[in-house]
């Protein structure tokens, strides 16, 4: 059973767990299908995407029409996005913007490029909450393939438990990127949802916990 967080009659936000991937895998149903079937519906439509390996606010219309309208609002980054990551490296800096260009790089992965034609642009701050672990508040201005985890990789910090962009550190549970929160204004209503992460034993220590209690 997938918790909903924000149910509208045009659509619904979940918290998708870490390690469910939205795309059907194989010999598993997908996402829009379990959500489907949770609901009772013949279908339900994705407009935007999370990682596998990330946790959080997912929004899934519930018609054909908003599923236009909300794809076209994510489309003109009108749905503002802010993500929670930890890192066990300090940053090069410890808050502003990353822009850069972005391709794709070995095994799947992506890099970023000092060029700036069509840039990946991240606004970031962090947050020290105990030696050898930091919070990041992460806002992408853009939506790239993979741009948060690139991101904090080429500040010095990549996401604990990235075993992609960081390092292939056993005994980390998961990878440490939770989508926070959405804000943006559907048919004239602003609607603000946010979320803090369930799954990690990183998320749940108290020196964490203090510093999210402070997250906006």
């Amino acid at each position: 059973m997938l918790e909903i967080i924000y149910q509208h009659q045009d659509f619904i936000i979940i918290n998708k767990p870490c390690g469910l991937s939205v795309h059907k895998d194989d010999n598993e149903r997908g996402l829009t299908q379990i959500v489907a079937n949770q609901l009772g519906v013949a279908q339900v439509w994705l407009v935007h995407r999370l990682d596998k390996v990330t946790s959080g606010l997912l929004m899934l219309a519930l018609n054909q029409p908003a599923a236009v309208r909300l794809s076209g609002l994510f489309a003109a980054h009108q749905i503002q996005k802010t993500y929670l990551a930890l890192s066990a490296h300090k940053p090069k800096k410890k808050q502003g913007l990353i822009v850069g260009n972005m391709e794709k790089a070995r095994r799947g992965a992506w890099k970023l490029l000092k060029s700036k034609e069509n840039p990946a642009i991240t606004r970031f701050y962090s947050i020290s909450c105990e030696p050898n672990l930091r919070l990041f508040v992460l806002t992408p201005q853009t939506g790239k393939t993979h741009q948060l985890r690139v991101a904090m990789k080429s500040l010095g910090s990549p996401i604990l438990g990235d075993e992609l962009y960081g390092d292939k550190t056993e005994n980390i549970d998961r990878t440490y990127l939770h989508a926070y929160g959405l804000d943006f204004v559907y048919q004239n209503q602003p609607i603000h949802v946010k979320y803090l992460p369930n799954c990690g034993e990183f998320f749940q220590r108290n020196s964490v916990l203090n510093q999210l209690n402070l997250v906006n």
